[in-house]
């Protein structure tokens, strides 16, 4: 028996999947550290899971989100968080993608501030995508990441004063890593995530200044932020790390943790750097909220922008908290790429970029995401001409006052046939394109991701399921009923339709996404993620 088998044995850990040169990141002492995070950690995991359903359950019985009265003394408290480090003083601009390589070196080549490698939303979690990401990862930590396109193309880092600041995002609570199982349980994707990318980086990185740094997602409570702070202080107790060692951004990205922004950095204190808008995941995260409250349907996805009052009022927020607690406040990502071929579209997008850049900078917001190294100098130029400091922390915005209302406030518009139809693809490409191991699909001159795709499965779910429940249907604006005879119409064109694309990411499992998506929406229930059951279907 080998020793990696052996270790395995020990430690209860078994690894069901292989992929070449594993047995370098997965071995005896780093299973061992996974076996030890899982079970410390697991129970807690799932107890704030099942919490999740117990608050969602009462939202869908009518109940609202508020600010908690049991924290209030942390939201009244005079505290900061930690100081922040000199790599992340500013962080103006970030640019964010999956972690394959040509991607991780293209990043911390581009020129941006910092480069957030996505295991989550951008990431398919095909084993081998991400035993490859934490492959890269490793090279790229080492400065010795290569690679060659098979245009015969040769990518290499630039020298390290030239890199971007790397932030690793894991994978949310909400995970499971289907092919690590200890004591025959899967473990938390979160952990196996940051469990790994820690055990082979976190020394070497500390003894540049460069972190390890990271972005937390998805978090709904304190409660599950205060487990991250355990998972990481027990990380840097096993690892030799000073406490507080490793640094972490939070996004906020959905609608509960917007009422626990205080109390988050709070639970994260002596780690926290920041809290970033992430808006995508956010507009999911209220419609499926207020999945069964008709009085908080949204129009269609295009409609829902940040200017919107809901939206503003969070952002502000953010930015008034942020900067109160010591922290940076970052804003979010445009889904705007460049379009070649087609000038004066291409204006038009980079217009909405420059429109949203320019309102988060003179908001006061600290940095902000890009999709694409292209978008780069655009934002870098508003920011630099409105931030002539490192950052905005000093900008405390005590004008902005936000109330419960004010965060909930219903957005009033339409659905259209396009609307509708757009959604239906958006849900279907981007399904078949992560059904083969793609995480990140431009669609339409806007780069999709989980989250955006999410808006437009959630929308149609909650479009669908009021006629559905008895009620009077939502219509079109041409008063065409949202009803399943519209979806079917909708769904039994759209192959001949894709069939048209030349070179459609996923286009060998269309049919699946079709009969997924078709699932999904016909569900009594919203399903919470969509990764959920797609993830079942993935190697």
């Amino acid at each position: 028996m080998s020793a990696v088998l052996q270790k395995r044995v020990e430690t209860g850990v078994e690894v069901t999947r292989q992929h070449p040169g594993q047995d370098l990141l997965l071995t005896p002492t780093a299973l061992e550290l996974l076996a030890d995070l899982h079970r410390q950690f697991e129970a807690a995991r799932q107890a704030r899971l099942a919490a999740r359903q117990v608050r969602q359950a009462a939202f869908d019985a009518g109940a609202l989100p508020d600010f908690r009265a049991d924290t209030a003394a942390i939201r009244a408290g005079d505290w900061t968080v930690a100081a922040t480090p000199a790599a992340l003083q500013d962080r103006r601009v970030e640019i964010t993608g999956p972690v394959d390589p040509k991607m991780v070196i293209n990043a911390l080549n581009s020129g941006a501030n910092c480069f957030m490698a996505d295991f989550e939303d951008s990431t398919s979690p095909t084993w081998a995508n991400l035993i490859e990401g934490q492959q890269a990862l490793q090279a790229a930590v080492a400065g010795t990441l290569a690679f060659t396109a098979e245009t015969g193309k040769h990518y290499v880092l630039k020298p390290e004063a030239e890199r971007a600041v790397l932030i690793v995002r894991p994978r949310g609570w909400h995970l499971d890593e289907k092919y690590v199982l200890v004591d025959g349980v899967r473990m938390s994707a979160s952990l196996f995530d940051v469990g790994l990318f820690l055990f082979h980086n976190a020394a070497t990185l500390a003894g540049k200044d460069r972190g390890p740094y990271l972005y937390l997602p998805k978090l709904q409570s304190m409660e599950e932020a205060a487990l991250w702070e355990q998972a990481l202080a027990f990380i840097e107790q096993s690892l030799g790390l000073p406490h507080g060692q490793i640094k972490v951004t939070v996004l906020i990205e959905t609608l509960p943790a917007a009422f626990e922004m205080d109390e988050i950095l709070h639970a994260l204190k002596d780690r926290i750097v920041g809290l970033n808008c992430g808006r995508w995941d956010y507009i999911f995260s209220c419609i499926k909220t207020f999945r069964r409250h008709r009085d908080h349907v949204f129009p269609e996805r295009g409609q829902v922008g940040m200017t919107r009052p809901f939206l503003r009022n969070y952002s502000e927020l953010l930015i008034k908290t942020c900067h109160r607690r010591g922290a940076h406040a970052m804003g979010g990502m445009a889904a705007q790429i460049p379009i070649s071929g087609d000038p004066a579209a291409n204006d038009a997008a980079l217009e909405k970029v420059q429109a949203d850049k320019l309102r988060e900078v003179t908001a006061g917001h600290d940095g902000t995401w890009v999709a694409h190294p292209a978008l780069i100098p655009l934002a870098r130029e508003i920011f630099d001409a409105r931030m002539r400091s490192p950052n905005q922390k000093h900008v405390l915005r005590e004008d902005v006052e936000v109330s419960r209302d004010d965060l909930i406030a219903p957005v009033s518009g339409t659905i259209t046939r396009a609307g509708f139809e757009n959604n239906v693809e958006v849900c279907v490409r981007y399904l078949a394109a992560w059904l083969d191991g793609n995480g990140c699909v431009p669609i339409h001159h806007l780069m999709e991701d989980a989250a955006t795709a999410e808006i437009a499965r959630a929308q149609l779910w909650q479009w669908l399921h009021f006629a559905d429940a008895g009620g009077e249907p939502l219509a079109l604006d041409d008063g065409t009923p949202v009803d399943f005879v519209l979806l079917d119409r909708t769904l039994i064109g759209l192959p001949s339709r894709l069939a048209r694309i030349p070179d459609l990411p996923g286009a060998g499992h269309v049919g699946e996404a079709i009969g997924l998506l078709d699932r999904l929406t016909h569900a009594d229930d919203l399903a919470d993620f969509l990764t959920l059951p797609a993830y079942e279907r993935i190697d």
